[in-house]
């Protein structure tokens, strides 16, 4: 016979218990932004930077590399539905958190993929963002057809990264945490070069710490 007083304490036990899970993380986020502004990176206002530049969005979006979601964030907080790929389970799940925190979850969709062969039909999305992810990928050109094969006619691709001055505090936080900022020596001059050849309109931005790509397909839809 179930003792369904038991079981919801039991189930109260655990929601208490998921509920200080994601105030723990959301205190660890706040210190993390709080960390890089110390050195002179505001995380929260280059992600802005980015999103303002690439406006306007609409349709279907992709966001390749959730990361800890600092970019699922800031398109949440937009109002954004969107779908979000990551290789690691355990950056992905901290991104979750974030998201749930702010009651975003309906918002986003998250999904374990590999940015090199991704399960997406051809021509699924309108708007490709990719945030601070391209100095680590060792295959960039795969990565980037990935990118042209799925974004639809009309639509755009939206790479952002650190330029040498956001790259430099990111390394020395890194540093000061008792970490190596792994990365392979690629920067978005090749994805500049990559979608300029293959007839995108391209653009570029650059801010305090950041430099955005913007590629945007010229056919007719």
């Amino acid at each position: 016979m179930i003792d369904f007083g038991q079981q919801f304490l039991m189930e109260l036990f655990l929601h208490d218990k998921y509920m200080e899970h994601l105030e723990e993380n959301h205190k660890k986020y706040l210190e993390r932004v709080e960390f890089y502004r110390s050195f002179g990176y505001d995380l929260e206002k280059e992600r802005d930077f980015i999103l303002d530049r690439s406006l306007p969005v609409s349709g279907d979006i992709l966001e390749i590399g959730t990361g800890k979601g600092h970019f699922a964030l800031a398109l949440a907080k937009c109002g954004f539905k969107f779908t979000t790929i990551d290789i690691s389970e355990e950056e992905q799940g901290i991104a979750r958190l974030n998201i749930q925190y702010y009651r975003f979850e309906n918002q986003v969709d998250f999904r374990i993929e590999n940015a090199e062969d991704l399960s997406f039909s051809d021509h699924s999305f309108d708007v490709i963002f990719s945030v601070n992810v391209f100095h680590h990928l060792k295959k960039t050109e795969v990565v980037l057809d990935e990118m042209a094969r799925l974004l639809r006619r009309g639509g755009k691709i939206v790479l952002g990264d650190f330029n040498a001055k956001g790259l430099a505090i990111i390394n020395e936080c890194h540093t000061r945490e008792g970490r190596t900022h792994d990365y392979f020596k690629h920067d978005l001059n090749e994805a500049r070069d990559y979608f300029s050849n293959k007839g995108f309109e391209v653009s570029e931005f650059q801010s305090e710490a950041q430099r955005v790509i913007i590629a945007k397909d010229k056919k007719i839809i």
